[in-house]
Parts: structure tokens; sequence; C-alpha cells
């Protein structure tokens, strides 16, 4: 909806605009950060299920989704829809199709008291609270003039980007990485509480990675818009939406090691 209402110029890399510069913007999200959190849905959905047909469409739905990481398909210099992200897509929409199956199947419910759950909420808590600008973001409005908000973030006001020349707003209008990073971050700890029955230590290992890197984009975001900006410094957090050999990705994986070790680790399920 903020991508079909506001003109592309209060935008973030996108040239469309009205309905169809919205359904482009809402294709790309299906792919990141979407399909990311797809792969392990249609696991977790599969086993669910238990039947040859049900691992089958898993396996395509995880082949498809991984598609997102191919380079080029989703570029952050250009967030239109193309052609190519409609394969991704089509991962989130079986991973989607699967979930609905083993819902049927076995049907619906929260999962008993896990170890960690504490520690699983404070984090959930404290990285929403990290997102509420980006959040207002996507909702098309920014906490200039708003009590205690505006005060405690930046968001419409004029600010020099390192790097680039001109004053830009500190936070741009629609959809920001660093919310991609809360969104694959929490999803990494929701469906932690939902442990494995074959595939415990590759899934649980996913999902600390992929915690870690939501983190590390949240923080990179973060560190441009709250601190860079406000001139605090000109040193910037690196990028971490692609892996790179960098010292940065270095971070992300012991990062997602130690999360596995502290939340994400297999462990015998308490009693409710």
């Amino acid at each position: 909806m903020t991508y079909s209402r506001l003109p592309a110029v209060e935008l973030y890399r996108v040239t469309g605009s009205g309905l169809e510069g919205g359904l482009s913007r809402a294709l790309v999200f299906a792919n990141f950060p979407a399909a990311l959190v797809a792969i392990p849905v249609a696991l977790l959905a599969a086993e669910r299920i238990a039947t040859r047909w049900a691992w089958i469409a898993a396996a395509a739905a995880v082949a498809l989704s991984a598609v997102v990481a191919w380079p080029g398909v989703v570029n952050q210099n250009d967030l239109d829809a193309r052609p190519v992200n409609g394969v991704p897509a089509a991962g989130v929409a079986l991973a989607i199709g699967l979930t609905l199956v083993a819902a049927a199947r076995v049907g619906t419910s929260f999962a008993p008291r896990q170890p960690a759950d504490r520690s699983r909420l404070a984090a959930a808590i404290f990285l929403f609270l990290f997102g509420l600008p980006w959040i207002a973001a996507d909702l098309g409005f920014s906490f200039d003039g708003v009590p205690v908000l505006g005060s405690i973030w930046q968001t419409g006001e004029l600010r020099h980007q390192p790097g680039l020349p001109g004053l830009h707003p500190a936070l741009h209008h629609g959809h920001h990485h660093g919310m991609d990073g809360i969104l694959v971050a929490v999803s990494a700890l929701v469906l932690s509480r939902t442990p494995s029955r074959t595939r415990r230590g590759l899934i649980s290992a996913y999902l600390a990675l992929l915690f870690a890197y939501g983190v590390g984009n949240i923080a990179n975001d973060f560190w441009l818009e709250q601190v860079a900006k406000r001139g605090w410094t000109s040193w910037l957090i690196p990028s971490v939406l692609n892996p790179t050999v960098s010292w940065a990705w270095a971070v992300i994986v012991g990062g997602g090691i130690l999360a596995w070790a502290l939340l994400f680790r297999p462990r015998p399920t308490a009693r409710p």
C-alpha cells in the first residue's frame, strides 16, 4: 500500500508508482527476505505432513527459494521487479501451501514451553524497539513532530550521508533492509520453537546463521541512519547483504555459532 500511494521519488531505488509499483515491490519482498525464511518453513511443514510428495514439494520450495542468493536476482540498487523474481516467489508460495496442508493434517497450536523462551521473547522485544522507525517508514510516515519518538529517532530530517553529496532524509519512506533484518531474526526465533524431528542440527544451524545475518543487517542500517547521519562519525559498519570474504562476514559466522550455542542448539523439550 505504501509503494502504491507514494511517488517513487520518496522511496528507495524504485521507479514505478500506483498499484503496479506496489505489486512490483511486494514481489521483490517475496524474494528478500521472505525466501530466506521459506526454506526452513518448507522443511518443517514437510516433516509434519510426512509423505513422499510433501518432501518433493519441500525440495522444490528450497531450490526455488535459494535462487534469491544468486547475484543480481535482488539488486539493492534496482528494486523494481523482474521476471526472475518470480522464481523465489514460487518457492515461497510452495512453502505457504505446505504450511496450510500441514495445518490441515495435524492441526495448529502453540508449541509447548521451550528452553530459552524468555531469552527469545526478550530478544524479539529488543529488536521490535529498534525497528520502530522502520515500521513507520513501511507504513509511509515518519516520527517528525511525534512526542518522545521524534526526539529519540531521527526519521524525516534532512541529513548528510557519508560518501554522498547533498542532504537526504535520515530515513526514506518505504522498506529498509534493517527491517528485513528484524523480520528474518524474529522469524528464526519463532521457528526455533518448533524443533525439527529429523534434521534438527541442520535446521537449527541455518536458523542461527539467519538470526546473525538479520542482526548484522540491523546494525548496518541503524548505524548509518541513527549514528553516522547525525554526524557523530564517518565510519560505517560494512554491508553484509551479500556473502563476502570479509571481517564483517566473519563476525556474522561467529555470531551464528554463538547464537546456536545460546538459543538455537537443539535441547530436550521442557514439559508444558
